[in-house]
């Protein structure tokens, strides 16, 4: 496995790693889907790209209210689908209007964030994660293999609580950690990260974002173990509301262009910030594994990490191992998504692996990447929804995606191509 430094005054983002074929051949443009073929009739579903989906559903969240229950993208049909929950046919009949699918569901988002919460107030134990899925219309509640005994229990107790169809419970084989040791890219204190995202701070300054956990374990990062500092961590989140840190390079004069090394020579212009969507193709790059890729399986997740809760994260499966923290999460048309956090798993068995949505760690920061896109992310801190989308806080729904923190909705879907292994899928917006 080859490595790549970061030049101090040329600081293309940092990955090392050879790149897989598979993934490498995905990375290839592709086509977009049509965004409504000539000949298609108004009130009739209409094929349309993930973009164009996602630029719908912001324009739908708002409208349905306390009906909505979250929406994903079909990938297979090139539909939108959002779920419509209590009998709202006024409602469902708006969605078909403007060409999308109108799914009857058991669960509101309102409903689920409710549930949410009480799964934090209950169910709150090292090793568990959960996130809304608007594919079930249900909570996704995660455990891995050290939830046992009481533990498992107490975990099992909170979800039957919450009656019929709202939430389910899915093992996990490895155990929820952060990925923060390993191999070379980034070194501070002892410990090993990736860099994430080159971008520009509020006074004009480089920097970049990387894991909060790496920002909270050392003040100084430099190129080598041991090595002259080339940046200053400047502001950490690490355990609570996300997973990430802001860091300065100490040479003012260090070039930083907005790009992602993909490894053998190959590198990704990055153009803007981007929220996730359940589903997505996504690619990861990392000092340990180097370029892999997957989908989006969850968003707005809170994960019960040894060291403390972290809350707002993107839950995908995507394989990282330890250094991988930090690193950047992206789409194969340039678009920043996330920071490696951490998970269960590694690049054999696999597992899940989450990540700090960009836009709100460019928000918090003050930062911008990219012509500067990204930071608020829609109308209303990011989105067109309640916790996230075209709305209130970031994408355009209730929580998380074109829905709450990056994608259309709880827990969208894209055709993931692949992933680790995985073939089409569903993606939410």
């Amino acid at each position: 496995m080859s490595h790549r430094r970061i030049p101090k005054r040329n600081a293309v983002l940092a990955g090392a790693g050879a790149v897989g074929i598979v993934a490498a051949a995905i990375l290839l443009p592709q086509a977009n889907a049509s965004q409504g073929g000539a000949g298609e009739q108004s009130g009739s579903p209409r094929t349309m790209s993930a973009a164009a989906a996602a630029e719908l559903l912001q324009k739908l969240g708002g409208q349905l209210g306390d009906s909505y229950g979250g929406a994903y993208y079909d990938a297979d049909k090139q539909q939108l689908v959002v779920n419509v929950a209590g009998g709202d046919t006024s409602g469902s009949a708006e969605v078909e209007k403007a060409g999308a699918v109108a799914r009857t569901v058991q669960n509101s988002l309102p409903t689920l964030t409710s549930a949410m919460n009480s799964l934090s107030a209950k169910a709150s134990v090292p090793g568990t994660a959960w996130a809304v899925d608007p594919r079930t219309n249900e909570i996704l509640v995660t455990a891995d293999r050290t939830v046992t005994g009481e533990r498992w229990d107490t975990v099992e107790t909170a979800v039957r609580s919450l009656g019929d169809g709202v939430a389910h419970i899915q093992k996990s084989k490895g155990e929820f950690k952060p990925f923060i040791e390993g191999g070379d890219a980034i070194f501070g204190g002892g410990s090993r990260c990736s860099l994430g995202f080159n971008v520009t701070t509020q006074d004009g300054r480089p920097g970049f974002l990387t894991a909060g956990h790496c920002g909270v374990a050392a003040e100084q990062w430099s190129e080598e173990p041991n090595g002259e500092p080339i940046g200053t961590v400047q502001e950490a989140v690490f355990p609570g509301e996300g997973d990430f840190a802001l860091v300065t390079y100490d040479d003012p004069n260090t070039q930083a262009p907005s790009a992602v090394d993909t490894g053998d020579g190959q590198v990704l212009e990055i153009t803007q910030a981007a929220d996730a969507a359940v589903g997505l193709q996504v690619f990861r790059m990392g000092s340990t594994t180097g370029l892999r890729d997957g989908q989006v399986t969850g968003l707005n997740a809170t994960v019960n990490y040894p060291e403390g809760t972290v809350s707002g994260l993107i839950q995908t499966d995507v394989c990282a191992e330890p250094g991988d923290s930090g690193g950047a999460l992206f789409t194969r048309d340039g678009n920043a998504v996330g920071l490696t956090s951490g998970g269960s798993g590694d690049c054999t068995s696999g597992g899940e692996t989450f990540f700090q949505p960009v836009t709100t760690a460019l928000e918090a920061v003050g930062a911008q990447i990219g012509a500067g896109a990204g930071g608020d992310g829609g109308a209303d801190n990011g989105g067109a929804g309640d916790n996230g989308g075209a709305g209130d806080n970031g994408g355009a729904g209730d929580n998380g995606g074109v829905d709450g923190n990056g994608g259309a909705d709880g827990n969208g879907g894209v055709d993931g191509n692949g992933g680790a292994g995985n073939g089409d899928s569903e993606e939410g917006w």
